[in-house]
């Protein structure tokens, strides 16, 4: 063990893999967050809810998508490791703390602090593009060869590259505030479309436009290049998505989801083979639709040929009088035998919607567990209205919990909690909160 990584095993915090859901979602907040703080992470169980009940020890472990996410945020913050690799079920992540970004943006200690092997794993990692001999982009690509979640590796990521600047390959310490903040196209490879997984529609039509219109996100912009598929012929897609850091020095302000509002639209994404099924859908869909919302607005944003007959996706946002949007889909994982399949899609996402939209609150139940992690870092009291339901989601719960051990930041029962006020960049175990 290296001198850097022995002085930091006090604070070193141990997250048991199997607690509440148990799944990726656990690993995906740590990593992040770990990155984020430096606070050094130790995960066993990884996944272990995931195996089968009579015998645990078969499933579990790292997928790809959980190792692309996790070697990508070992390599962009110099971060000591052990156990990432597939199918592994024990984790040491320790970011280095050589690397800092000051109030004025800027960078401190790449050659000056960084051992070459601590700058070997740095270098590389961002590629910058330049117009006219300015800076105006740094890109970054992280592959995949199977069609792993893209949208996983996406939420692993997404806050460290918010919440920081991009410090490597430039090897300066006199970056400008405007250079530290320099926009970020993260190119990644995988599955677009996959099982269990947040899809592309979803990604593009509920959390984007709430993050920014909602939390005070800069707005993001995500661009399909492929589809990526786990159903038929497997496929590996790929997204570009282009973030502009927030300003160095800054803390996210505090953000409440409240009063909800009448739903005003109906937002519709058709993914099937041949234009026949989509009419089929689209047709019942809006039957449905008007039934349960008479006056409401329906849209189509997406019907699109899923060029293979195995393929069949559904996706409904309803979008609300405030600005709200709520959303639920389905990738049909069941023999698709017309026209039983198109009756078993529809009605499903309809009811599941439906029951988002009776529980009041703000947001579904996918979207509940990716806002913890914005309102722990915020500056201030957050919250956000789940409606009546009896608690948050089990994913929600988890994170949660992440949150307050690797933070300190706790979670009243109505959602309540108070931010850290984390200052981009900045050295956030020099504050001396975490007990160990």
């Amino acid at each position: 063990m290296s001198e850097n990584m022995s002085s930091a095993a006090k604070s070193l915090v141990l997250l048991e893999g199997t607690t509440l859901e148990g799944g990726g979602q656990l690993l995906r907040l740590a990593l992040s967050l770990s990155s984020l703080t430096h606070v050094p992470v130790h995960i066993t169980n990884i996944r272990g809810n995931r195996g089968p009940k009579s015998n645990p020890s078969k499933g579990g472990g790292l997928k790809p998508a959980h190792l692309a996410g996790s070697q990508w945020l070992a390599r962009v913050t110099a971060a000591e490791t052990s156990g990432v690799e597939v199918k592994s079920r024990e984790m040491v992540f320790q970011p280095s703390r050589k690397i800092r970004v000051t109030e004025k943006g800027d960078i401190q200690g790449d050659e000056e602090l960084l051992t070459n092997e601590e700058s070997r794993i740095t270098s590389g990692v961002w590629k910058d593009v330049y117009e006219a001999g300015r800076l105006v982009r740094r890109d970054s690509h992280i592959p995949m060869s199977t069609p792993g979640s893209i949208f996983l590796v996406f939420q692993a990521i997404l806050p460290f590259i918010l919440f920081s600047a991009p410090y490597a390959p430039m090897r300066s310490s006199s970056l400008t505030s405007a250079d530290a903040s320099i926009p970020v196209r993260i190119t990644i490879e995988g599955g677009t479309n996959v099982t269990n997984s947040p899809s592309f529609e979803y990604i593009d039509q509920v959390l984007l436009p709430m993050l920014s219109a909602k939390v005070g996100v800069p707005p993001i912009a995500i661009k399909l290049h492929t589809r990526g598929w786990c159903h038929g012929r497997s496929e590996v897609g790929s997204v570009a998505v282009d973030i502009t850091p927030l300003k160095p020095g800054s803390s996210l302000p505090a953000f409440s989801f409240t009063g909800r509002g009448e739903v005003t639209k109906m937002h519709v994404s058709i993914l099937a083979s041949g234009i026949a099924t989509r009419n089929v859908i689209r047709d019942k869909v809006t039957e449905q639709v008007l039934k349960r919302h008479p006056d409401v607005e329906i849209r189509f944003p997406i019907d699109e040929d899923s060029r293979d007959g195995k393929r069949l996706y559904l996706l409904l946002v309803a979008e609300t009088s405030s600005g709200y949007r709520l959303g639920r889909d389905w990738l049909y994982d069941r023999k698709i035998s017309s026209p039983k399949a198109v009756d078993d899609l529809v009605l499903r996402v309809i009811d599941d919607l439906e029951q988002e939209l009776a529980h009041g609150g703000c947001v579904d139940e996918f979207l509940q567990d990716q806002l913890v992690v914005f309102q722990a870092l915020a500056e201030g009291r957050g919250f956000v209205d789940l409606g009546n339901v009896k608690e948050a989601s089990l994913h929600t719960r988890t994170v949660r919990w992440v949150v307050e051990k690797i933070t300190g930041v706790g979670f009243d029962d109505a959602g309540t909690c108070a931010g850290i006020a984390y200052k981009v960049g900045e050295s956030y175990w020099e504050r001396g909160e975490i007990s160990g």
